[in-house]
């Protein structure tokens, strides 16, 4: 396969005008590819997890172990990092590494699969919870853990090319989930209160957290490519069309 960035040995040495312009990448030349579409999807789901952490805000008694939970840290920076995809998307820049978006798509998924598990079990990643949640609160985990993670995967199976995520990231993305592990172990009393035997749900949480990203590594190897708008004319190559 031809790399677009470099030149043949008949344009190498040429000279003039037309030798700079066929010595000139096609990445330099190439219109940008404005997806307005994806940035309002994805405007949508920042909304929708700000919209959460903000009802959540509200409904909670300890804004402080809101603030050190998992699953607003996740969800704060999924939100940040939307709207930075969507501002590239609608302007056509390059995309956010998958490095990074890859790694929230494992934390809010992390994050909500843990919520569905036994109390005892998602003690140290979960929010503040009452004993009868209010409205408000059952809006909030509605948004948190259930749209706003399958909004995060959408984006990435229909919005995003396959095969971005690398092995490596499979080792790296696990880090910050570990980390927090031994931190709500250590400081129970600003991560949430921890069970009387943490050691079975700590294996569980630090299973889920090394598994997730093989499962989103091998799904990305296999997922077919979205349908993407392309240009009529193709940026690689030179003609005198270009």
């Amino acid at each position: 396969m031809s790399d677009p960035t470099r030149t043949s040995q008949s344009t190498r040495h040429a000279t003039g005008p037309a030798g700079a312009a066929a010595r000139t990448p096609a990445s330099a030349v190439a219109p940008a590819l404005r997806r307005p579409l994806a940035g309002v999807f994805r405007l949508l789901l920042a909304a929708t997890a700000l919209t959460g952490l903000l009802l959540e805000t509200l409904a909670t008694r300890a804004p402080a172990r809101l603030a050190a939970s998992f699953t607003a840290q996740a969800a704060l920076a999924t939100a940040l990092v939307s709207v930075c995809t969507a501002h590239r998307a609608w302007s056509g820049r390059r995309p956010v590494t998958p490095r990074l978006t890859g790694a929230l798509l494992t934390y809010v998924s992390l994050a909500a699969l843990l919520h569905h598990l036994p109390a005892a079990t998602r003690a140290p990643f979960t929010l503040p919870e009452a004993a009868t949640p209010t409205t408000a609160q059952a809006i909030s985990h509605l948004l948190l853990f259930t749209l706003t993670p399958l909004a995060t995967a959408a984006d990435w199976l229909l919005l995003t090319a396959p095969r971005g995520f690398r092995l490596p990231y499979a080792w790296q993305w696990p880090v910050y989930p570990l980390l927090y592990l031994g931190f709500a172990l250590l400081l129970p009393a600003l991560a949430g209160p921890a069970p009387s035997h943490p050691l079975a749900p700590a294996l569980t949480i630090a299973a889920a957290s090394c598994l997730l990203p093989l499962v989103a590594l091998a799904i990305d190897q296999v997922r077919p490519a979205p349908r993407l708008r392309k240009n009529r004319i193709s940026p690689t190559g030179i003609s005198p069309l270009k």
